[in-house]
């Protein structure tokens, strides 16, 4: 069967596209110190239950124990072969700060450490059985060692890729406070930084303190809501940077874009949502400049 030199042409297309996606560059967080450990850690656990219950390398012959010394004694063995991705990651992480890592070199990395410690169990089932064939015994422990490594390394490196898009994306919003003018949605966090409540600008009415916690109220479907978040107003307020939601009290934050009067009593200044069950909310005198700057951009 011939072969077109158009299919030439795409074969060779395709081979220069594979080799440059293998000559790109790791992000450095891949081999970062926090992230190591990390990946040590959640492999040796997986390792660990992935031992107990699935008993490979014919583990259940090693020793003729109760399952809880079997589980001690298998922690042992398998904190010992961790120990391979222990040194493994060590020098990765010293190697990346002198030079780039690339996907190819990342790939043949993971490969090598499936390798020295399928030998090493190899190596110890045939001690505990001297009896079994070494090559067959090498591919039971090559195939278990690579669920052992593959299955929690590609769970680890999906939530490292979803915590770094996370931080990007809450660096950009920091550093671009113009966005937050004109944003649709607001979105709350708690104090260990998870997004709690997303609620549409036009629905956000205010936030009052109330200790350690915010109570954030907002219409959903014309009635009057609250969610009850651990955070502190500072925390807030910060994460809300230049938008119309500000502070206009100690204990209150206020979605201006909502108010439909300012009003002056003989003790003070007031805001109305002109809604049902909706207080009216005080201005203090520290924020009251604030507030009327706002009123001056908004004639």
């Amino acid at each position: 069967m011939m072969i077109s030199t158009f299919e030439i042409r795409i074969f060779a297309l395709n081979l220069k596209k594979e080799k440059k996606m293998f000559n790109q560059k790791i992000p450095p967080y891949i081999y970062s110190k926090q992230n190591i450990v990390y990946l040590i850690l959640s492999t040796a656990l997986f390792a660990l239950v992935f031992i107990n219950i699935y008993k490979p390398f014919s583990s259940e012959s090693w020793y003729e124990v109760s399952d809880l010394k079997f589980f001690v004694f298998s922690s042992l063995i398998i904190l010992t072969g961790v120990l391979v991705v222990v040194v493994s990651r060590i020098i990765m992480y010293y190697v990346g700060k002198k030079k780039p890592i690339t996907l190819g070199n990342y790939l043949i990395w993971i490969v090598l450490e499936i390798f020295f410690m399928s030998l090493f169990y190899t190596i110890y089932s045939l001690y505990l059985n001297p009896e079994r064939e070494y090559l067959s015994v090498f591919r039971e422990s090559s195939i278990n060692t690579a669920l052992v490594l593959l299955l929690p390394y590609s769970i680890i490196h999906l939530y490292f890729i979803y915590r770094e898009n996370k931080r990007q994306l809450e660096q950009l919003g920091e550093h671009s406070p113009t966005m937050n003018v004109y944003q649709k949605v607001y979105s709350f966090y708690d104090e260990k930084n998870e997004l709690r409540l997303s609620v549409n600008r036009n629905n956000l009415l205010y936030i009052e303190s109330a200790d350690n916690y915010a109570i954030i109220w907002y219409l959903n479907k014309g009635a009057l809501t609250r969610f009850i978040l651990r955070n502190s107003m500072k925390a807030i307020e910060d994460r809300l940077g230049e938008s119309n939601v500000f502070r206009c009290h100690r204990s209150y934050i206020v979605n201006f874009e909502q108010i439909n009067v300012i009003r002056r009593q003989k003790d003070g200044i007031y805001v109305e949502f002109g809604l049902k069950d909706v207080p009216d909310i005080p201005i203090s005198k520290k924020y009251s400049e604030k507030v009327t700057q706002w009123i001056t951009n908004c004639l």
